[in-house]
Formats: C-alpha cells, structure tokens, sequence
C-alpha cells in the first residue's frame, strides 16, 4: 500500500492529481485552519493537503530544532521556519522523490537555507537519537502500516523533554468494508486510520508522556476537506463515513 500512496502523492506532486479535498489548495488549507498570513508566507508549499494545523497550538520557539514527518513540499517546514528564525533549523522527512524535489525548490525561493529535507520512511527516521527539540506532522501517520514504530521513532529522535504536535484522522467507529478497502480513501486519509483508542495507546507504549488533545474535529464538520474528490455529492459513497472519522490534534513529550 506505501508504494500506491508514494505513487499517487507523486501525482500531486506533479500536478497531475489533486488533494483530498473537494476545493482549492486555498480553500482546504484555510478549511482546516491556516491563516492568510501562513497561506503567503508557504506560497507555493500548500498542495492543498492536511487534516488540520500542526503549528496551531504548538509551542515552537526561535533556536528550536524542528522535524516534520511527512513533509510533502513544504508547506508545515517553512511555518515552522518562521517560528524558529536564523537560530534554528527544521528538517523535513518525505518517501516521495517528487515531493522533496518540490520542496527544495520551494526552499531555494524562499532562501530557507536553514531548511532541509531527506529522503526516508517515518517508521525508519534518517536521524539521529535526541536531534530535535520538536516534531510535527500533518496527517501522514494515519497513512503508516506500523504505527507503533512511528511513535518510536518520534520518541528515539526527540531530546529529552522534546516535545510533538501532530494533526491526524483516527475512526470513532468501524468504517464500511467498501470504504476500508477502498485505494483513494486509503491515499485520501481515511481507511488508514486507527481507532483512537489504539492510536493514544501506541503513543504511551512508546514512551511519549503528557498527552493532550486540544482540538478534536468530527469528520462530517470538514467532509468537504478530507474526504477524497466527489465527497460533497450527497450521493457518494464517502459521504456518510465522515461520521466515523475525526480530525484530532495531540500534544505529548518525551520525557527528561
């Protein structure tokens, strides 16, 4: 299933595929909590893809090492370039050769020298233990066949006391056969998900500590934005499955 979502996000890194949502890159982005200010600054960043915003409520601070899991062209990398300033650095991790090639075009114009990206799986991070002080991700985990080893992996590369602040999808409920099996609602964010229950579970098995969700979203409040194209017909079979998925934000830590 990785290689069909590498091979669609490629698509979209190319332009020969759209997001998940039924709008424009604008309208997603702005739908599911980006500024106009953050629209501007990440330009040509924003695909239109994401199940919310990251850096909302994250507490990231100038000098800070960032990582972003899943970073796609750019878009959360260079939010979180502003916050860190000339002090910092953020490194973004993508499987996608389209996608980093896009970002690092992205970096060049913005003159983001501070920013990198590498190639590489989240559930086998190239990098080091203890590298960054916080870690974000926009709605890439859910798409992970080894949840588990995400969090690991988030808990092996934070500092002591780092911190993570992700935005993701995971089901209240069973989702219909045809859906769970269904390629675009897999790449669309949806049939990857796990149960919440699960998903805070592998958290706290990692050994991440203190977590917190301060905004949960139920999936039919952005039906419009999450669900793959042709979700806003009434008649779609992706409409009423909004209703077993919920956009999540969860803080948590390493501990000291």
């Amino acid at each position: 299933m990785l290689e069909i979502v590498q091979e669609k996000y490629g698509e979209i890194a190319r332009g020969e595929r759209s997001g998940c949502g039924c709008g424009s890159k604008e309208s997603v982005a702005a739908a599911i909590g980006y500024s106009k200010e953050e629209l501007e600054l990440a330009g040509s960043g924003n695909l239109g893809l994401g199940c919310g915003n990251p850096l909302a409520l994250a507490e990231i601070k100038p000098g800070m090492t960032v990582l972003d899991l899943g970073s796609g062209a750019g878009f959360d990398a260079f939010l979180a370039w502003q916050r860190v300033g000339p002090g910092g650095r953020v490194i973004g991790v993508d499987m996608t050769d389209d996608m980093l090639t896009r970002a690092r075009e992205n970096a060049a114009n913005l003159g983001a020298s501070n920013v990198e990206f590498r190639k590489g799986h989240i559930e086998n991070l190239p990098i080091e233990d203890g590298a960054v002080d916080f870690i974000i991700s926009n709605c890439v985990l859910n798409l992970s066949p080894d949840k588990p080893a995400v969090f690991r992996e988030m808990q092996r590369v934070l500092k002591p006391g780092g911190s993570f602040a992700v935005s993701d999808i995971v089901l209240l409920a069973e989702l219909p056969e045809q859906i769970a099996n269904d390629v675009n609602a897999y790449v669309g964010c949806i049939s990857g998900a796990s149960p919440m229950n699960d998903y805070l579970r592998f958290a706290l098995q990692a050994g991440l500590t203190d977590l917190s969700s301060p905004q949960i979203t139920a999936g039919t409040a952005l039906a419009g934005t999450l669900l793959p194209q042709g979700c806003c017909s009434e008649g779609s079979e992706f409409h009423g499955p909004a209703s077993a998925i919920a956009s999540i934000k969860l803080h948590g830590r390493k501990p000291q």
